[in-house]
């Protein structure tokens, strides 16, 4: 690390990454550049361009990512109906990708010789950087402070910003959240604090995207989702790009009580980890994405790619989404969306979500064949007596040749 001449960091603006910027300033003697993501995580990102300069940074990248964002990480993995250990809708995993890619072209525009994060040792994000980078820049270098510097607490950080004159005042200006929590576009996760007891239930005022469903409207939201491809391309007819859907789903959804959820989760690094999330718009849109592919989709093609759902959704969850196996992965599934086209309705009330309507020209659902009435022989029911004993050929010889089935 003694050739470093200059770093790029991904920069918050917030207590941890401003003490990382002159911990890498005196540590390696370096020109530290700054890059922060506009993702969706509510809050103004203008503000890091005058932290970093009070930190004496000359090079400051500030991007709007938000419809990249969904429209290459989020669009594609809700074409999979992703759920990770069958709850968690990838929130942070899937935002990884996107600020690696990133950190990697800054590196390549500045003449950078190292990039740096300010995920913890613990966690999974310093997984889904780095091999994010590794796979776009293999001889990148690569500083994680936390796992080098001796500073292991808030009340460490804040000694070490008064030593070094590294102003404060914004991060005291407001009460601090006893949750450590990451937002985009996608969801806001919540964990630390006393979500670390996993019989302690999260206080009502933790949440900040959602009521609850006990204080939801007495009356049902209908809303309509208009799909091309798999992507959801309009909102009750009126065409939206992808972050502005998912903005929209967000409010809708949060105002309904939609998409709170509480789990226990395998970290990649072996730990188990409690953490609430909300979701409100990612869980309209995988409710309401199956219900397009119910009727579009082929048998086959349907549950094939439910069995291949929780390996594309580790890739994820691990950091792999830059690896040949995702890609592989994507091109099947992107290849199965090309009839998933139509509309979809759904209710809003109280915390769920119901499908109340689906309709597509792509269509599998043939009424004069499923009809509990009379199909005009569009049917022939003789037909299921052979298709079943056929089936039942191999139970009948084993059970002809005494081998017991129960």
């Amino acid at each position: 690390m003694s050739s470093i001449n200059k770093v790029v960091l991904a920069y918050s603006g917030g207590l941890d990454t401003s003490v990382i910027v002159k911990w890498l300033q005196e540590t390696y003697s370096c020109e530290v550049v700054t890059f922060t993501a506009d993702i969706g995580q509510g809050e103004e990102v203008e503000p890091a361009r005058s932290k970093a300069q009070a930190l004496g940074v000359k090079e400051i990248y500030i991007d709007d990512l938000r419809e990249e964002f969904v429209r290459d990480f989020v669009y594609p993995m809700f074409r999979a109906n992703t759920l990770y250990e069958g709850e968690y809708l990838l929130g942070t995993s899937i935002a990884r990708p996107l600020i690696a890619r990133r950190l990697i072209e800054i590196a390549n525009e500045t003449g950078a010789d190292a990039i740096s994060h300010g995920a913890t040792g613990k966690g999974n994000d310093q997984v889904r950087f780095e091999l994010g980078a590794y796979a776009l820049k293999p001889g990148v270098q690569v500083i994680a402070p936390w796992r080098e510097w001796d500073l292991t607490s808030r009340e460490t950080l804040m000694a070490y910003c008064e030593t070094h004159d590294i102003p404060v005042d914004y991060s005291s200006g407001k009460k601090k959240s006893p949750y450590s929590m990451d937002a985009n576009l996608l969801h806001i996760s919540y964990e630390g604090g006393i979500l670390e007891n996993p019989w302690a239930e999260p206080e009502e005022d933790m949440w900040r995207w959602s009521v609850s469903p006990e204080a939801a409207p007495d009356q049902p939201t209908y809303i309509e989702l208009g799909y091309k491809a798999g992507d959801i391309v309009s909102l009750d007819g009126k065409a939206m790009s992808p972050a502005e859907v998912l903005t929209e789903l967000n409010r809708v959804g949060g105002a309904n009580g939609i998409g709170r959820l509480d789990i226990v989760e395998n970290r990649y690094v072996g730990m188990k980890s409690r953490g609430c999330y909300e979701t409100p718009g990612g869980t309209i849109m995988l409710r309401a994405h199956r219900a397009i592919e119910s009727i579009t989709l082929d048998r086959e093609v349907a549950h094939l790619k439910d069995e291949l759902m929780p390996r594309y959704a580790s890739l994820i969850y691990n950091g792999y989404w830059w690896s040949p196996e995702r890609k592989m992965l994507q091109t099947m599934i992107d290849q199965s969306q090309a009839v998933v086209n139509g509309l979809v309705r759904v209710k809003l009330y109280k915390g769920n979500v119901t499908v109340v309507g689906r309709q597509s020209d792509d269509s599998l659902f043939d009424e004069s064949i499923a009809t509990f009435e009379d199909d005009a022989g569009a049917y022939n029911q003789k037909d299921a007596e052979g298709f079943i004993k056929l089936n039942a050929l191999r139970l009948r010889i084993a059970a002809n040749k005494g081998r017991k089935q129960n």
